[in-house]
């Protein structure tokens, strides 16, 4: 009987060994549906479009009739475009003075709500998440009648305080209309990175803040000697994001003033959009080489941010 009891019970290191093989088969069962399906539909709907655009660019096609190959020729007339060039000064002055306002604003607010036991600081998150819930349709459509020169918000408040713009619209300008959609950008963006800053926050250790002020280190000094610092590498990736969206981004713009009065608003995401997909224009080859061009200046504005953005952490 133990002969037999012998055989037929395996042993224990066999049990072992089946229990790992059924385990790592299904650590890769898992992770082939974890990874395939996402990494797959990248590559179908992501990553070859982008591929296919560099052909494109080569080409002289408007989508419908036969193709023609005309080399570099796209990216010369690209680059003597004047409206290339206009786009690009508006992307630019946007690049600059949208990031820095999220970041600034997003900053200080999110200092405020970890470091100011406020009763409505649960509250305030909310509110200063609210925009991001929105669409970007909403927040354009929003802005539009705040700018609105009979009825809107801004007109009417200056009113009030006795500054008379006689029906002003500001949308309508072309000193005024590229001013006017910052603050609707900034106001659409800040709210997000106030719950990101202020989690980055929350890990500061208390102990730093106190020594700080035992010292008589006022809330401002607090602010830019302390927090960040220490938040250095979250504003970084920020600032990454913040100047990528910018760059790419057009719709707000297209919902609020479709790049008028008279290309004043204009950038180069919708002049590229206007290439490929306008009534009056229609020319993907051309299109494909100005999204080159785009491609381009944000590796570089993401080179440039590495190099003088600091991407140091500190260990406390």
């Amino acid at each position: 009987m133990s002969d037999l009891t012998a055989v037929k019970t395996p042993r224990p290191s066999v049990l072992r060994k089946l229990g790992l093989d059924k385990a790592n088969t299904q650590k890769w069962i898992f992770l082939f549906i974890a990874i395939v399906p996402p990494f797959g539909g990248y590559l179908l709907f992501t990553l070859f479009p982008n591929i296919l655009s560099v052909y494109y660019a080569l080409l002289n096609w408007d989508g419908f009739t036969d193709a023609t190959f005309v080399g570099l020729s796209n990216f010369v007339n690209a680059f003597q475009d004047k409206y290339v060039w206009r786009a690009l000064t508006h992307n630019l002055i946007l690049m600059i003075t949208v990031p820095f306002f999220v970041i600034i604003i997003s900053l200080i607010l999110a200092y405020l709500i970890t470091n100011k036991s406020y009763k409505e600081n649960k509250l305030l998150k909310i509110l200063f998440f609210f925009p991001n819930v929105l669409s970007t349709v909403v927040v354009a459509l929003l802005w539009a009648f705040i700018y609105d020169g009979s009825y809107g918000l801004l007109n009417g408040l200056l009113k009030f305080i006795g500054i008379d713009t006689g029906n002003f619209y500001w949308l309508g300008n072309e000193n005024t209309a590229l001013a006017s959609i910052i603050p609707a950008w900034v106001w659409g963006g800040v709210g997000l990175y106030v719950i990101i800053f202020a989690n980055a926050m929350l890990a500061i250790p208390k102990s730093l803040y106190e020594a700080a002020i035992l010292e008589g280190a006022g809330h401002m000094t607090r602010l830019f000697k302390i927090t960040m610092p220490l938040v250095t590498p979250i504003i970084r990736v920020s600032a990454l994001f913040l100047v990528v969206g910018t760059m790419k981004g057009f719709e707000i713009i297209l919902i609020m003033t479709n790049g008028g009065p008279f290309g004043s608003t204009d950038v180069i995401g919708l002049y590229m959009f206007n290439l490929a997909f306008g009534v009056e224009y229609r020319n993907y080859g051309y299109a494909s080489a100005v999204g080159m061009i785009l491609f381009v200046i944000l590796v570089t504005a993401k080179l440039l941010i590495d190099k003088f953005v600091p991407n140091k952490g500190y260990e406390y």
